[in-house]
C-alpha cells in the first residue's frame, strides 16, 4: 500500500472516529433532557403518592376549599386551579387578539424595515425578567385599575392577568408571524386576481391557510401562562378563593407552590407534600396543553408545493 493510500484512511478513520464521538455526545445531550423530565415525574409521583395516602384523590380535585395551614384542613385544589385559569383567561383576552393582529400587521402589511425594527422590539418582551413583570404590575398597573374601579383591593387578578399578557403577547406575535410568512405567496397573487383587497386577503386567505400554526401558538402561550410564577406571586395575592371577580386577591397553583417553597411547612409534613401534589396537577396540566399544540399542528398543517 502507497504512503497516499495509508494516509488516506488514517484520514477516514478519524473521521470515522469523530463522527462517533459526535453521535455520542448527542445522544448524550438527549438523554440527560429525557432523563432530567423522567426524574422530575418520579419525584413529583412519590411524593404525591403519599399526599394522597392521607387525603382522597376526590376530595383533592373537587373540593372548593383550600386551607392546608388551618383546622380543620381541607385540600380541595379547586379554588387554585380557579385562580390560575381566571389569570389565564385574563392574559388570553389581552394577548391572543393583540398578537395575532400584530402578526398578521408585520406578516401583510409592514414594509420590510418597520418589521426589522417592530418584531425585534417585541422580542425585547420576552427577554424581561418575570420579576419586573411582577413589580410593573403592583407600582403601575395595579394605581390604574383602582383609580378606574375603587372597590379593587392591593392584589389583584386583574392586575396579574394584565401583565401576564403583555408577558405573552410576544410568543403568540412571533409564532403567528412565522405561520402566516410561511403561506405561499401564490395563493395571496390569486386571491388579489379575483379582486380580492388586502384585508380580504389577510383574514380570509392567509390567516385560514396559517391556522395551525396560528392555533399552536395561542395554545402554548396560554399554557405559558398558566405556569406563570413571579408575576402572579407578586400581583395576585395569596387568597385561595372561588370567584369570577378579577378585581379580588386570588391564589394560583403556582403562587401556591411559591408560599410552601419558602420553607414554612416542614419536609415530610401533609402541608409539605401538598407542593408535590398541586405540582403535579400544574405538570400534567401544561403537558395535556402541550400535547394539544402538537396534534393541531400536526392535524392541520398545510402542505405547499
Amino acid at each position: 500500500m502507497s504512503f497516499r493510500s495509508k494516509a488516506a484512511l488514517a484520514a477516514r478513520r478519524r473521521h470515522a472516529r469523530r463522527e462517533r464521538l459526535i453521535g455520542v455526545l448527542l445522544f448524550g445531550c438527549g438523554a440527560l433532557s429525557i432523563l432530567t423530565t423522567v426524574g422530575i415525574v418520579v419525584v413529583l409521583l412519590t411524593q404525591s403518592l403519599g399526599f394522597f395516602a392521607e387525603v382522597s384523590p376526590l376530595g383533592f380535585l373537587f373540593g372548593t376549599r383550600w386551607s392546608p395551614d388551618l383546622v380543620p384542613q381541607s385540600f380541595g385544589i379547586l379554588p387554585l386551579v380557579n385562580g390560575t385559569l381566571l389569570v389565564a383567561a385574563g392574559a388570553s383576552l389581552i394577548a391572543l387578539p393583540v398578537g395575532l393582529a400584530t402578526a398578521i400587521y408585520l406578516s401583510e402589511y409592514a414594509s420590510r424595515r418597520t418589521k426589522r425594527i417592530v418584531k425585534p422590539a417585541l422580542e425585547i418582551l420576552a427577554g424581561i425578567p418575570t420579576v419586573v413583570y411582577g413589580y410593573f404590575g403592583i407600582v403601575f398597573v395595579t394605581p390604574i385599575l383602582r383609580s378606574l374601579f375603587p372597590g379593587t383591593g392591593v392584589f389583584n387578578a386583574a392586575s396579574a392577568a394584565t401583565v401576564v399578557g403583555i408577558m405573552i403577547l410576544p410568543m403568540v406575535s412571533s409564532l403567528s408571524e412565522d405561520a402566516l410568512s410561511a403561506v405561499p405567496r401564490s395563493l395571496r397573487e390569486a386571491a388579489y386576481g379575483l379582486g380580492a383587497t388586502k384585508f380580504e386577503v389577510s383574514t380570509r386567505v392567509v390567516v385560514p391557510a396559517g391556522l395551525s400554526g396560528i392555533v399552536a401558538s395561542f395554545i402554548l402561550a396560554i399554557s405559558r401562562a398558566i405556569a406563570e410564577t413571579m408575576v402572579v406571586t407578586l400581583a395576585a395575592g395569596a387568597t385561595p378563593k372561588m370567584t369570577f371577580d378579577l378585581l379580588e386577591s386570588i391564589q394560583t397553583m403556582t403562587a401556591y407552590i411559591v408560599q410552601v417553597s419558602l420553607g414554612d411547612a416542614p419536609s415530610g409534613t401533609i402541608e409539605y407534600r401538598t407542593l408535590f401534589a398541586v405540582g403535579l396537577v400544574l405538570f400534567l396540566t401544561t403537558l395535556a396543553l402541550n400535547l394539544l399544540s402538537q396534534r393541531i399542528i400536526a392535524r392541520f398543517r398545510e402542505a405547499y408545493r
